[in-house]
């Protein structure tokens, strides 16, 4: 191992970051600067500083959140922590888009740009900044000291509300140390900032306008507070409900109140049923992923479980960056205490006593549910050594991702938590064998585990009972878009197309609808009867996806939204493989010159455009790539966006 660290040192404030997350070094190996240990030649305890290495990206946010960006004497005081060669997590701190390693306001404005709030008005959010603040990229009053920057960014996942913006203002943590691994580990708590220092906010404009935006920037600390995820669920309150049936109805931060409205009864039902009986119930349920992927969960689960290498972790994976896709966000803010139950169950099945939650860098509010509910869960013994007086000691870290749509991939998310870059390996061998850290690891999306929640305290017949017999239970839906209520639907799987879209107030005359997101495709809007289940969308020749239902009405271009899914896949590719590394760019390069031609004009392109995807398709390592072409596949041939004076609007 070469570590090779430079000369440049940290300021007073970086160091504290890292001191913080890490605690004080115990040498001048590790950066000690008090003299005491002159000593170089030789580092104590190097075996168990790299067995940390799992903590390089916390460290990397705890700098970034303190300063704004990450210097050259941060990272390396961070690697000399840690045993990291500094090459090697400058390719880490690079790898994220919410990270800068030189120097940039300790204001950053996010501006989504994707596909949802494209739809709804962006384009003119984006010019207005522009005028106002001049083009993106460009820091304005105050320098890094203070000072503002404004950037476009991929879906933020608040699409029911879009346009949408997050603004992030780096500085001190209040009252606690927002950037350490909420675990039994974290490390010792900070101390809030002094009467002069600037401190940690965030705010989330949504929807945005520029003016509502420059009076965020001004004091991010004092903008209005967001909306409770009630307002997500347009059918908050009503009967019938199962995985919603609580948001809006209870105050999320009170234990109290989830427990006064069923909460861990499915705990104690598990403890009753033991593992082996758990596993038993949610496979006979017939549960499949929610996250796109619809394997099953019993058999991933049982896989796990019977694996003889331990120890075995459970990750919950609620990095949920497909354009379009905000459901898990929603149950996170509206009920955290669900998802806290419910890998506490899924951790019991598989016999793991460790789990982590892996969020979005782009949820500061469930950050906060969710660190709270933590600590409740903790201070009741409903996490711990003994939890419910039954033996099982489970206990759950937050790992927050940093603007990443590839570690939303299982591996690339396992590589992401122990302090590499983001990128996917190969399978076999498959996670339940070889996952974090090399050990077995289940990992579910957060809509799959809260789903192991009705199956116990229902049972699973009754649970199967509902949808179809290939895809059981009820299903959320993002709908977003052109219509009249967006948010987060509750429906059984048997439910259509149109009848969703009736519910959400669709307009008259639509020109398209994106079903899965950016990695989906487009159905036309003569395809009402198309069932919402997986094998029925799949007959359709089309995908369910994550539930994503884009609704694009005659007011959006469709050759320019195709334009910015391919740009969304060429920034988000890792570049690990070169079928998806060059493909996309080579996708997006073709729907540029085609962007305003039809017919002939646009024939050569769109034979590259498939022999391209075809390409992806085939040989790509993972599901960026494989799913990259989909959407403008679905465009050209379902819609003909390209045909010479076809029409793609129809009546609903």
């Amino acid at each position: 191992m070469d570590l090779r660290f430079g000369d440049s040192k940290p300021t007073d404030e970086e160091r504290a970051a890292v001191d913080a997350l890490l605690g004080p070094p115990d040498s001048a190996w590790q950066g000690a600067d008090d003299r005491t240990d002159t000593d170089l030649r030789w580092a104590r305890g190097g075996r168990e500083a790299r067995e940390r290495r799992d903590l390089l990206l916390p460290g990397l946010h705890a700098v970034n959140d303190r300063v704004g960006w990450i210097s050259e004497g941060a990272l390396d005081y961070l690697c000399r922590r840690l045993t990291v060669p500094p090459a090697e997590a400058y390719g880490v701190a690079t790898f994220y888009a919410m990270f800068a390693v030189g120097p940039r306001p300790a204001k950053v404005l996010h501006v989504c740009t994707d596909l949802a709030c494209a739809s709804r008005g962006a384009t003119g959010l984006r010019a207005a900044l522009e005028e106002r603040l001049g083009p993106a990229g460009t820091p304005t009053g105050g320098g890094t000291g203070g000072g503002l920057v404004w950037q476009p960014s991929p879906c933020l996942g608040l699409c029911e509300r879009a346009p949408a913006a997050l603004l992030v203002q780096a500085g001190a943590p209040a009252g606690g140390q927002a950037d350490a691994p909420a675990g039994p580990a974290a490390g010792r708590p900070a101390a809030g900032p002094g009467p002069e220092e600037r401190p940690y906010a965030t705010a989330v404009v949504a929807p945005a306008t520029a003016d509502a935006l420059a009076r965020a920037a001004a004091d991010p600390v004092t903008a209005p507070a967001e909306p409770g995820a009630r307002s997500a669920v347009p059918q908050a309150g009503q009967p019938g409900l199962t995985l919603l049936r609580r948001v809006g109805v209870v105050d999320p931060y009170s234990l109290d109140d989830y427990r006064a409205h069923g909460g861990y009864s499915a705990l104690r039902r598990a403890f009753d049923l033991g593992p082996a009986g758990v596993i038993r119930e949610v496979t006979d349920a017939g549960l499949l992923g929610r996250g796109g992927a619809a394997f099953p969960t019993g058999r991933k689960w049982q896989a796990t479980a019977s694996q003889p290498a331990h120890p075995h972790y459970l990750v919950c994976n609620a990095d949920e960056s497909e354009p379009g896709t905000f459901k898990d966000r929603v149950v996170m803010e509206g009920d955290p205490y669900s998802l806290i139950e419910a890998m506490t169950i899924a951790g019991y099945a598989v016999g793991a006593h460790r789990g982590f939650l892996y969020l979005r860098g782009e949820y500061p509010r469930a950050l906060r549910l969710l660190q709270h509910a933590i600590g409740q869960a903790r201070t009741r013994g409903l996490l711990g050594d003994d939890i419910l007086g039954h033996g099982y000691a489970f206990d759950i870290e937050i790992r927050r991702g940093a603007g990443a749509y590839i570690c939303g991939e299982e591996t690339a998310l396992f590589n992401s938590i122990e302090g590499y870059r983001g990128e996917p390996r190969s399978k076999p061998p498959f996670p339940v064998e070889q996952g974090l850290f090399g050990r077995p690891t289940a990992e579910n999306n957060v809509e799959t585990l809260i789903n192991v929640l009705p199956i116990l305290t229902g049972g699973a017949q009754a649970y199967a009972a509902t949808g179809t017999a290939g895809s059981t239970g009820p299903k959320l839906f993002c709908v977003s878009g052109n219509v009249g209520r967006p948010g987060v639907y509750e429906l059984p799987f048997d439910t259509t197309l149109g009848e969703l879209l009736d519910l959400a107030r669709a307009p008259g005359t639509v020109r398209a609808i994106l079903l899965g997101g950016a990695a989906g495709g487009f159905v036309r809007p003569d395809e009402r009867d198309i069932p919402l289940t997986f094998e029925g969308t799949r007959a359709a020749g089309t995908t369910l996806g994550s539930g994503v239902v884009l609704v694009l009405d005659d007011t959006v271009e469709l050759p320019r939204m195709l334009l910015r899914i391919a740009e969304f896949f060429r920034d988000e590719s890792c570049g690990q493989c070169v079928p998806c590394r060059i493909g996309t760019v080579r996708q997006e390069e073709a729907l540029h010159r085609i962007a305003d031609r039809t017919g002939a004009a646009a024939a050569g392109d769109i034979a590259l455009l498939r022999e391209v995807g075809q390409a992806m398709k085939d040989a790509s390592i993972c599901g960026l790539g494989q799913t990259a072409w989909n959407a403008v596949e679905s465009a050209i041939d379902r819609l003909g966006v390209y045909d010479t004076g076809h029409e793609t609007e129809g009546a609903l």
